[in-house]
């Protein structure tokens, strides 16, 4: 029997996907990671070391930036999960946002330089509501499409591993191309370069979120059978889910960890280990994790969706732990070590939402993806906030020294405070993220026995959708 353009019935149930579906599935990961992976890496060191902005100033922003997250992501999920259309629920947000996501991104990095602290703050906060709007609707639209897509958990790895691999390429890219036209040690202070290259990768990132678009078709079943439930009762349905709650709490952990990695890989290249290249320091975190992420199929097979993540969220604390314990020549080698075991929540996280998704849609009737992946952002986005307003406050605390203090210039005779503070971001703190983000999964529900009758459960829920589809349609 088929099902959609996509893919086909498999005999062990669920949508069975090519893997060309997989591929183009994937490309529009590498756009929006290409972006976020910029602005995660740059933000900090172009407002804080470029720019010379206070972290009073950025800790406020932050703080804005957090409630207008808790706002908006809820809402668009809310939103979405109610919208009918004829290209579906999800699809038309995701194409026509993209012009805009590249607009605001590109505002982020003209900021005017001499402008003065309250101009700078004002024009950061402006900027980031305006991309984090965008980011937003395009993200929570392209996660809620995976659990709707297929019911299997082997074909959601399948389409997850598809868009990690392409995600981390574009991470990569949002590390390396920074790094190529940043001002650095010895070079021109010229912000010019940087911000052109932020023009190339905005067009480009649009684009390719663009062509996934008109690839990937949603499932009429989820859009003309499914009738929108009220506010109210889609509240109580999100928050009365333990298996939602639980797996929230440990993402947040995840969150805040790379938040604070990815901020920190520049302070470590330039300040802690400045005789070795950023990208040999890119290659030691990326090079492990994109052998793990397919890895992660192999060992699901043994230990389960959930098991893997824990085992894979104890191997990064033990790699960032040794960031701060171990001398600063073994750094690399605790990176290489931390990057394998973020394969967990890079691959296997929305894999996990998907299980969600189906529990939920047992009890409500209804796939609501986009209610959980917002009430998701709105508890985990601020993690990005809070490692935005840690760092420079942990980097004054401990005395750090930065480029504007210095007439523009790198200051690498940094004092042992200021070394071990970029220490405490890069490591102490995401290692403490990790181990209390795998003690929670203790407590999540979806697993054995229980799991199981889940999804047969849900296999029988899709057939019935489907089979009124098809009335409607003699």
């Amino acid at each position: 029997m088929k099902r959609s353009k996509s893919g086909k019935t498999g005999a062990g149930g669920g949508i069975r996907l090519s893997l060309g579906y997989k591929v183009v599935w994937g490309i529009a990961a590498l756009g929006t990671s290409l972006i976020s992976g910029i602005y995660g890496a740059t933000l900090p060191i172009f407002y804080q070391d470029y720019l010379g902005l206070a972290a009073r100033w950025i800790g406020l922003a932050s703080a804005i930036y957090a409630v207008w997250n808790a706002i908006n992501d809820p809402l668009f999920g809310y939103i979405t999960d109610n919208t009918r259309t004829r290209l579906g629920r999800r699809i038309p947000y995701m194409r026509y946002t993209a012009p805009f996501l590249a607009l605001t991104f590109v505002l982020v990095w003209f900021a005017p330089p001499q402008a003065g602290q309250s101009a700078i703050f004002w024009w950061m906060l402006v900027t980031m509501l305006l991309y984090d709007t965008a980011y937003t609707i395009i993200g929570l639209t392209y996660s809620s499409l995976l659990p709707e897509v297929t019911e299997s958990d082997s074909e959601r790895n399948g389409l997850q591993i598809s868009s990690s691999l392409f995600g981390l390429l574009g991470t990569m890219l949002g590390f390396l191309i920074p790094d190529f036209f940043r001002p650095k040690a010895g070079t021109s202070p010229s912000l010019f370069p940087l911000q052109m290259a932020m023009i190339v990768v905005a067009v480009v990132a649009a684009l390719l979120i663009i062509a996934t678009t008109l690839k990937v078709k949603e499932r009429l079943e989820f859009t003309q059978v499914d009738k929108p439930i009220k506010l109210g009762q889609a509240i109580k349905f999100t928050f009365t889910s333990k298996s939602f709650l639980v797996l929230v709490a440990q993402n947040f952990m995840s969150i805040l960890m790379q938040s604070l990695i990815m901020g920190a890989i520049f302070y470590i290249s330039d300040y802690v280990l400045p005789e070795m290249n950023t990208m040999v320091l890119l290659a030691c975190l990326f090079i492990p994790l994109i052998i793990g992420v397919p890895l992660t199929t192999v060992i699901r097979q043994r230990l389960g969706v959930v098991q893997t993540q824990q085992l894979l969220l104890f191997i990064a604390a033990i790699g960032f732990f040794g960031i701060v314990i171990l001398p600063s020549s073994f750094i690399p080698v605790c990176i290489a070590i931390a990057g394998f075991g973020l394969s967990g929540p890079q691959t296997l996280t929305n894999v996990l939402f998907a299980q969600v998704a189906d529990e939920d849609e047992l009890r409500s009737g209804v796939r609501r993806e986009g209610a959980f992946f917002g009430v998701n952002a709105l508890i985990t986005k601020p993690a990005q906030s809070v490692a935005l307003a840690l760092s420079p406050f942990i980097l004054e605390l401990t005395d750090f020294v930065t480029r504007e203090q210095n007439n523009g210039q790198i200051y690498l005779n940094q004092p042992p405070s200021a070394i071990f503070g970029i220490k405490v971001i890069a490591g102490l703190v995401p290692g403490i993220a990790m181990v209390i983000g795998a003690v929670l999964l203790f407590f999540f529900p979806l697993r054995g026995e229980y799991l199981k009758k889940v999804q047969k459960e849900v296999l029988k829920l899709h057939a019935q959708k489907y089979k009124q589809l098809t009335a409607q349609h003699k």
